[in-house]
């Protein structure tokens, strides 16, 4: 049975997808250009053909990850619901006991970002993108006069810097905080930045 010839847009979202996987299982530092094409049954040469190296095809998988999850967070975001719903909404999900997958993957990302330059792009990129989007829900919903907060921007890197640190204690240290713990911590949070 011949195989399917895919255009060059299908084709780097297969190899994005299979480095993706291959990151999540491995980790950066052993994940091999050889390791993506075998899962895939091409060659090598065809993976350097679209990403040149290995530190390139690791930040194009990474942002391509990232878009992913902002796509995912920005249709949260977009319902037509109360801006205080939404936002426990999209906390909810990006929290580490919600649906969003990958936090292996993004530890991973963040500590080879020390030493990547275009990996740590992607990452403060996504970053700069997500903190964002929360603060203009949350100054949405002061601007309604659902809660009182005076600082949305702070207000946002203050809630992604605990979920981002409770997602770290919960990934690396499995069973160390019960997830009850941790949604409580976070329903605290928010109850104190919002003015609930």
């Amino acid at each position: 049975m011949a195989r399917t010839r895919l255009t060059v847009e299908e084709r780097r979202g297969e190899l994005l997808r299979a480095a993706v996987e291959q990151i999540e299982e491995r980790g950066v530092a052993a994940l091999r250009i050889s390791d993506v094409a075998a899962q895939l049954g091409v060659s090598n040469a065809l993976v350097l053909y679209h990403f040149e190296t290995k530190e390139k095809l690791v930040a194009a998988a990474f942002a391509h990850a990232a878009e992913g999850d902002l796509a995912e967070l920005h249709a949260i975001l977009a319902r037509r619901d109360p801006a205080l719903k939404r936002l426990r909404a999209a906390i909810r999900w990006y929290a580490p006991t919600g649906a969003a997958k990958g936090w292996r993957l993004w530890i991973e990302g963040w500590a080879s970002s020390l030493r990547e330059p275009a990996l740590r792009e992607v990452a403060r990129d996504l970053d700069s993108r997500w903190k964002s989007a929360l603060a203009d829900v949350i100054a949405q919903g002061t601007a309604a006069g659902e809660f009182d907060c005076p600082d949305p921007r702070s207000a946002a890197w203050r809630l992604t810097a605990l979920l981002d640190g409770l997602a770290v204690q919960l990934t690396c240290y499995p069973g160390g905080l019960k997830p009850t713990a941790m949604r409580a911590w976070i329903d605290e949070a928010l109850t104190r930045e919002l003015g609930l």
